[in-house]
């Protein structure tokens, strides 16, 4: 199959994934490891989409990413650079059974799953994997965790026609799954003497009082209107920087594996287009997520160790970009032995401002792919219907079942005015500011 690079904004391939284009050919079994925003995803997706062949109506690759959020953001990627491929997202939090009619009713040949959303399908007999010949592990070191062997033994002992398999990591994995055997290939692209990237820079900020949360707010102030990633070890903490910060006038999204799909897509796609700057989250944020342009990672909690400080640290300074890091360490705290900072303690200054609201707001769209509603129409009709501008349009994220765009924040509200009981595409539907 033929793709598109340039429809991601993307120039030329890294080393790294002009690599993989030959390994991939010769090798039938490759473990890479490469650090977090180094463009893992395309360096997988490229060579196997060339792999897969188009006249055959049969399910042909698995990838087994280990969260929804990841899942969606590569079937996203393989869509926008292939229109040949016919691709689906696997994953927990929606009912099986749509998943189960759009495999009936055009099988595809490639599927993005969850592990335990695509064993679901295999003991409900909804779909067989007996014609797989490629098989891709994301983040393949989860897999070797606790709870999750016995759902990938059982995923594997299915696929009898694979002829090639590809693993890819973050961190050097002390072992590989018992599945790979001993004869595979290993590239990596990992540095050991730099496990963190040049290109960030680390700092601490010390908190007078063991609850952080004044300081966290001094941070944010200071920092202003750049792009935020605060980790908590907590669910619960979570939800407690976040309801503080609102209470404080800090526009603040939060994102944890206990909340709705709905509500952490929400949270998600806000924090991608730009519409809210603060995005406080679990380790759940940690991996996998291709997140544009973050600037800055800020530890409110120390990470459990020195794998979740490697990713956490990886949602920045993703391909060629800076980035930074901010420590919060409280009275008793101390760094890590694997925290080295690079420039010192981040003084807090004594006055401070809150941060101005961001240049987006997004709106939603209560209809999406299921209803063949595409990027294109819904530029079309807030550019005709609603009067704004392609200045004015922002990121649009078409979803199964609706969609949000940004907009610039300062012509919502003669937006959804002028939009409100409209049909797009001929369907009525609602459009609502998703804040």
């Amino acid at each position: 199959m033929k793709y598109d690079v340039s429809k991601l904004g993307i120039d030329y391939l890294n080393p790294m994934q002009q690599e993989m284009q030959q390994m991939v050919r010769r090798e039938h079994q490759l473990v890479l490891l490469s650090p977090t925003g180094s463009g893992k995803t395309l360096a997988y997706l490229l060579p196997l989409l060339q792999l897969l062949d188009s006249t055959q109506d049969m399910l042909q690759a698995l990838v087994l990413v280990p969260s929804r959020e990841l899942a969606i953001q590569t079937v996203d990627v393989v869509k926008r650079i292939c229109s040949e491929a016919r691709v689906l997202a696997c994953y927990g939090g929606r009912p099986a059974m749509d998943e189960h009619r759009q495999i009936n009713g055009l099988l595809p040949h490639l599927i993005v799953a969850t592990p335990g959303r695509i064993l679901d399908h295999i003991r409900k007999q909804n779909i067989t994997l007996a014609t797989v010949r490629y098989l891709v592990i994301d983040e393949f070191d989860k897999s070797l965790e606790l709870g999750f062997q016995e759902d990938m033994k059982a995923i594997i002992s299915e696929l009898t026609s694979v002829v090639r398999c590809i693993l890819l990591s973050a961190t050097d994995s002390p072992s590989i799954p018992d599945f790979v055997g001993t004869d595979y290939c290993r590239l990596s692209y990992l540095d050991e003497e730099e496990p963190v990237s040049s290109r960030i820079s680390i700092r601490c900020v010390l908190s007078p009082e063991k609850d952080k949360l004044s300081t966290l707010k001094g941070l944010l102030c200071t920092l202003g209107t750049q792009k935020n990633l605060v980790f908590a070890n907590h669910r619960q903490s979570v939800e407690r920087i976040g309801t503080y910060l609102s209470s404080e006038k800090i526009m603040a999204d939060i994102f944890h594996g206990g909340m709705e799909q709905r509500d952490r897509e929400r949270a998600l796609y806000r924090f991608m287009n730009g519409s809210c700057n603060v995005f406080v989250c679990t380790d759940l944020a940690s991996r996998g997520l291709d997140i544009p342009d973050v600037d800055n990672i800020i530890h409110y909690h120390l990470p459990i160790d020195e794998e979740s400080y490697i990713h956490r640290n990886g949602r920045t300074a993703r391909w060629d970009n800076v980035g930074n890091v901010f420590l919060i360490l409280g009275p008793e705290e101390a760094l890590p032995p694997y925290a080295e900072l690079t420039d010192g303690e981040f003084p807090l200054p004594d006055s401070l401002s809150l941060p101005s609201m961001p240049l987006w707001a997004t709106i939603y769209i209560g209809k999406g792919k299921k209803d063949k509603i595409s990027r294109g129409d819904i530029l079309g009709f807030l550019t005709k219907i609603g009067g704004l501008e392609g200045r004015q349009i922002g990121r649009i994220d078409v979803l199964p079942q609706w969609s949000y765009v940004a907009v610039e924040r300062r012509a919502v509200k003669a937006l959804l005015s002028h939009i409100k009981g409209q049909k797009i595409k001929g369907i009525k539907t609602i459009f609502a500011l998703a804040e």
